[in-house]
């Protein structure tokens, strides 16, 4: 059985961005031996919240490579040359680009590494592989749609999976239920239930709120409830000095602070990347809001300081119990389909890793973003978006993919070439 330097589990932006980091140094005649698997047919980002005017909320710069190698081929604005559309984008006069070309941006990137990567397969298993006391190599399992299990073996390990959709505990119970949606399958989901007229959207960021005006324009007779517990829709703080925490450097400060200061960052920032629509879009639904008052058509209801008491599913539609934190009276309100924005969760890898947890210190891990593991255990497993904690706001976004990969992509060359002088001291010491 062939043994791949370095496994990546997913194909999103994070382990894209990893293969052209690889891919540059290969030119410079280091190579990795690089494998992905993506359980997806083909490559997607976010296909089901492509919502027609949606745009990025962060600069086109910060791309899969720009802020690691701004000479690459693989830059966003390569990619608008590649495309014939550079002087047109420029016209446009914008940092932020759609979704949909942003999208298109990391497909055509995607596609140049069609060879390396294994798609429609999920990854449901890692298992160590011993060499007397200690771990050499990982056996990695995977499955096909059909159900053929693939194994192949790796030194490496990069986990790039992404989140999981946060389900709040009420709805838990109605998985599975069509009319309940979470905003990671929106489009897909909202499309199973033409006849919804009456729709609760539950949240208060970024997928809120452009779902709340997709829903808005669809049908002239829908009727949206937008429900969260703030008391307003604060925009996103995207100020010069609090967008450094995005920045290289603080991901050190982060790192090299101790649990309690960190926890404080997380806190103080945290409305520079959770519940914070942009600002244009909260003006967007202001003036539905305010043009329905002047119509006196009151299609829709902004339920601020309200939260679900209650679910229970019926045949007529989804029965939910409103909890007013300012009054403290309760109304219980009939939807067709329930909408929860309410983001994700990121511990799939604790799930995944499991079987080597023995091996492991915990999920901890170094400055590189590679785990923690025993001294008897000698393969490296990274990962890639799962490090909010430890390396501050930054992780789960795009900002800092391309310095990250490239720090891995270090890591993992700097191990093979240590490996490969010990080897040759080994050698000369036989020869002596």
């Amino acid at each position: 059985m062939m043994v791949h330097d370095l496994i990546g589990i997913g194909f999103g932006p994070s382990n894209i961005a990893l293969a052209i980091a690889l891919d540059e140094e290969r030119q410079t005649g280091k190579a990795l031996n690089a494998l992905f698997i993506e359980k997806q047919p083909g490559f997607a980002w976010h296909k089901d919240m492509l919502l027609g005017h949606a745009h990025m909320q962060i600069s086109f710069l910060k791309d899969l490579v720009t802020l690691r190698n701004p000479t690459s081929a693989f830059t966003f604005v390569n990619y608008l040359h590649q495309k014939s559309r550079l002087p047109d984008f420029i016209n446009l006069k914008t940092f932020f680009p759609s979704r949909h070309e942003f999208n298109d941006y990391l497909a055509w990137a995607a596609a140049h590494f069609d060879d390396q990567c294994a798609y429609g397969e999920e990854v449901f298993d890692v298992q160590p592989e011993h060499a007397g006391q200690e771990v050499t190599l990982l056996r990695v399992r995977s499955r096909d749609a059909k159900g053929n299990v693939r194994e192949r073996l790796a030194r490496n390990l990069v986990l790039g999976l992404g989140g999981t959709p946060r389900i709040p505990e009420d709805f838990r119970a109605l998985r599975g239920d069509t009319r309940v949606l979470h905003s990671s399958g929106y489009l897909r989901d909202i499309a199973r239930n033409p006849q919804a007229r009456r729709i609760a959207v539950i949240g208060a960021g970024q997928s809120a709120a452009e779902i709340f005006m997709d829903l808005h324009g669809r049908h002239a007779d829908t009727e949206v409830d937008l429900i969260m517990r703030a008391r307003a829709i604060k925009p996103a703080d995207d100020s010069p000095f609090s967008n450094q925490i995005f920045d290289a450097e603080f991901v050190d400060h982060v790192y090299n602070r101790s649990t309690a200061e960190r926890d404080e960052l997380l806190r103080e920032f945290w409305h520079t990347n959770y519940a914070c629509p942009d600002l244009n879009l909260i003006e967007q639904i202001f003036q539905v809001f305010y043009h329905q008052r002047v119509s006196g058509n009151l299609r829709h209801r902004f339920l601020r300081r309200h939260q679900v008491a209650a679910v229970q599913a019926q045949q007529d539609g989804i029965r939910l119990t409103l909890h007013d934190l300012n009054s403290g009276l309760e109304q219980s309100v009939r939807y067709d389909a329930v909408v929860l924005a309410t983001g994700y969760e990121r511990a799939q890898h604790q799930q995944l890793l499991a079987p080597l947890s023995p091996y492991l210190q915990g999920f901890d891990t170094e400055r590189n973003y590679r785990l923690k593991t025993h001294a008897s255990f000698r393969p490296q497993i990274f990962l890639q978006g799962a490090c909010e904690h430890s390396h501050g706001l930054s992780d789960t976004l795009l900002s800092l993919t391309s310095v990250r990969s490239g720090e891995i992509c270090e890591a993992m060359l700097a191990k093979t070439a240590s490996k490969g002088q010990l080897h040759v001291e080994k050698l000369g010491s036989m020869l002596a």
